[in-house]
């Protein structure tokens, strides 16, 4: 499996899972239409998703992660 294709994967699932959580997780706290819920879950899981990419360093490609929650970026 090439880099591109792991960062692509670590994207998806890091926006699935923070997606999921928050789909099943808001109506127990607010109580709106499924439709508004689906969406404020999907702009949150943009914001909140770590991101990950592939980065030229010294010569060498490597999957770089960055979150909102972490300091600057972290190899993997």
């Amino acid at each position: 499996m090439s880099l591109k294709q792991k960062a692509l994967l670590f994207n998806f699932l890091g926006f699935a899972a923070i997606f999921l959580v928050m789909r099943f997780g808001l109506p127990y706290f607010l109580s709106i239409k499924p439709l508004y819920i689906s969406l404020f879950s999907a702009l949150l899981a943009m914001v909140l998703a770590p991101k990950f990419a592939i980065a030229q360093v010294e010569g060498t490609k490597k999957l770089m992660m960055k979150w909102i929650f972490l300091k600057g970026f972290k190899e993997l």
